[in-house]
């Protein structure tokens, strides 16, 4: 009996380390090259969320900045016309009291007696009442002009705030790809793409690829698009040096002489919306429900700048399905 006391204590004390090793076992265990690259599309399109909400907010506060500036120079003015106002009733103030004493001797000892004293008063009065008036305006516009300007104000204030919240959560995402691409130069030898030789001019990419031959301004965009090949994603980027996916699309159609918004929810709601039938080079293409944007070069191709590690590249228009197809207008 003790010795199978014994021998069933043994089996249990076995069966407890080998519980207690067995994780750890698995904790040790590599992560394949397959889950890495799983991990690193994941932290990468999350990533991506963050980058156009990123552009987003850029776009907003550069357009209150404008519209606070417009107001800024509206207000200065103004301010000036109603010192300059205030000051003038002040004159007619000084000038009426002393006049209408030394005006009412005159008039009662002069030919028309108490009749001329009054229509002079009442002369004074309306001029006054004339400068209250516009005081009244000038204050009242003064009044406006400052209120919005304060609203404008507190809401550059809170984008402020609401761009350091995004830059934290870029700052730890970026952190987490950094882990993530250490794996896969673990696993691949590499964690980014190498950068080829630098793009030259006239529409080729860093491996010396020509643009097809478009016309118009659509030709110009894509013509950019090409001399983009190959170099890096850089976030929140518009070149030349490296490009966002929104940035990208940008920036080639402000080489055509077009402004688009550095966003790619915002792009899309200032270009006509078209069929897949009607697509032609330049348009853009939408994916990822809106939150990638590539352009359109012909033959079923798209220029695009993909993510976090790799370069601007040229891919099947089908590389993930579409959200929808836009005109530059």
């Amino acid at each position: 009996m003790s010795s199978l006391r014994n021998s069933l204590r043994a089996l249990v004390t076995a069966g407890l380390v080998a519980t207690l090793i067995a994780p750890a076992s698995v904790a040790r265990a590599e992560p394949t090259p397959a889950e890495l690259t799983r991990r690193i599309e994941k932290s990468s399109t999350e990533l991506e969320r963050v980058v156009e909400s990123y552009n987003k907010l850029n776009e907003d506060i550069k357009a209150n900045k404008a519209t606070a500036a417009k107001l800024a120079a509206r207000i200065g003015p103004l301010e000036e016309q109603t010192a300059q106002s205030r000051a003038d009733v002040g004159t007619i103030a000084v000038t009426a009291y002393k006049s209408g004493r030394l005006d009412a001797a005159n008039a009662l000892l002069s030919p028309g007696g108490p009749s001329t004293l009054l229509d002079r008063l009442d002369t004074l009065g309306q001029l006054s009442r004339q400068r209250q008036q516009r005081i009244a305006g000038y204050t009242e516009n003064q009044r406006r002009l400052l209120d919005q300007k304060g609203r404008l104000d507190a809401t550059l204030a809170k984008q402020a705030a609401q761009a350091k919240q995004l830059t934290a959560s870029r700052k730890r995402i970026e952190k987490d790809l950094a882990e993530l691409y250490e794996m896969r130069r673990q696993a691949y030898g590499r964690a980014t793409e190498p950068t080829p030789p630098k793009a030259r001019s006239g529409g080729k990419s860093g491996s010396g690829e020509k643009a097809p031959a478009v016309s118009g301004r659509a030709g110009a965009a894509v013509r950019y698009a090409y001399g983009a090949l190959g170099k890096p994603y850089v976030w929140a980027a518009d070149g030349p040096n490296g490009y966002d996916c929104s940035g990208l699309t940008s920036a080639a159609w402000r080489a055509a002489g077009k402004s688009l918004p550095h966003n790619t929810r915002m792009q899309w709601g200032v270009v006509s919306h078209i069929s897949r039938s009607e697509l032609r080079p330049g348009d853009l293409v939408f994916y990822n429900s809106l939150g990638h944007v590539a352009i359109y070069v012909g033959d079923g191709q798209v220029i695009h700048a993909p993510t976090f590690g790799r370069n601007v590249e040229k891919r099947a228009l089908a590389l993930m399905p579409p959200y929808g197809y836009g005109r530059v207008r």
